[in-house]
């Protein structure tokens, strides 16, 4: 299909801006059901190729944009997420709110397989992945003490109630690098640090997506306890993946659902996700690369205008 550069990030959070519903599927989750007008299409990104096409279409009259985190047919391993070019080309589309959606291991007996966690906080402990679009010749600092959107939080957790899913809301992801899964050393680490589910790719996912200026929130997908439950090697693949494929079921009736109310949104967000970068520049506009701030058109146009400038 035709490359597109549907949106710029100087406009699509401006206040008064109809919101936009972007949705990031995990593992499992390859596709949404039920969008009105949906059509796969290739959005070109100066950060590289996206793990897809991206699905576009509408829930109830609301636009929503879908991307298989992990390629249709699940192609690209957890380190090799080209988490830059995914966040950037879902803010090309327009998209001002994200939807994250991940499978991921229970770190506590409270949270069985086929629970949602709406988690609240992060431990990165990824090594391996580019987690900023700004760098060299154009320097800048977000704030992510609060790295979910709690106004998404808000409308998730009652979605899922709702449609009676298992949900728990709060929680800390701690997101390993992968491909391996943790030593029990490590499981039983993470749970004295009070973890509630671990994974790998929700980092540096909720960095990219505060520097883009979107609201973010995720639901990490229960398939199965860490290594360090004592009943944990007695648990096959296939009882994980016939967990995974349920909860894909439940996620595709949760994105139904949510979509449509937020919708609603009058202004910017309250908690200010659309204005992250307002004090976070730190490069003087005489010192900053041209180069990467023409990068940057679409994740922060808003800040930077159209006028680049040479390194000085």
């Amino acid at each position: 299909m035709n490359a597109v550069d549907e949106g710029s990030g100087d406009r699509a959070n401006a206040a008064g801006t109809p919101p936009v519903v972007g949705v990031i599927g995990g593992s499992g989750l390859y596709e949404i059901e039920g969008l009105e007008g949906a059509a796969w299409t290739a959005v070109a990104s100066p950060w590289g190729q996206p793990s897809d096409e991206l699905l576009q279409g509408h829930i109830d009259g609301q636009k929503c944009v879908f991307l298989p985190r992990h390629g249709r047919g699940h192609r690209i391993s957890p380190s090799g997420l080209n988490n830059r070019a995914n966040i950037d080309a879902l803010k090309r589309t327009g998209t001002t709110e994200l939807l994250s959606l991940s499978a991921c291991g229970s770190l506590r007996s409270d949270l069985p397989p086929g629970t949602f966690v709406i988690v609240d906080q992060f431990i990165d402990r990824t090594f391996a992945r580019a987690k900023s679009f700004f760098g060299e010749g154009l320097v800048a600092h977000v704030g992510m003490a609060h790295p979910v959107c709690p106004r998404l939080g808000d409308v998730l957790e009652q979605a899922c109630r709702d449609l009676a899913i298992p949900v728990v809301r709060g929680g800390t992801y701690l997101v390993m690098e992968g491909p391996q899964f943790s030593t029990l050393a490590e499981s039983n680490l993470y749970r004295a640090w009070g973890c509630a589910v671990i994974g790998m790719t929700n980092m540096p996912e909720a960095k990219l997506a505060r520097e883009a200026e979107l609201c973010w929130a995720t639901v990490g997908m229960v398939t199965d306890f860490d290594c360090w439950h004592p009943e944990h090697d007695a648990v096959s693949v296939d009882a994980i993946i016939r967990v995974l494929l349920e909860n894909a079921e439940k996620a595709r009736a949760l994105v139904k659902a949510v979509v449509p109310r937020l919708a609603r949104r009058g202004g910017s967000c309250p908690h200010g996700c659309h204005t992250a970068l307002d004090r976070a520049i730190i490069t003087a506009p005489a010192f900053r690369d041209s180069v990467l701030a023409a990068k940057l058109d679409a994740v922060a146009g808003r800040v930077l205008g159209r006028t680049t400038q040479k390194n000085g």
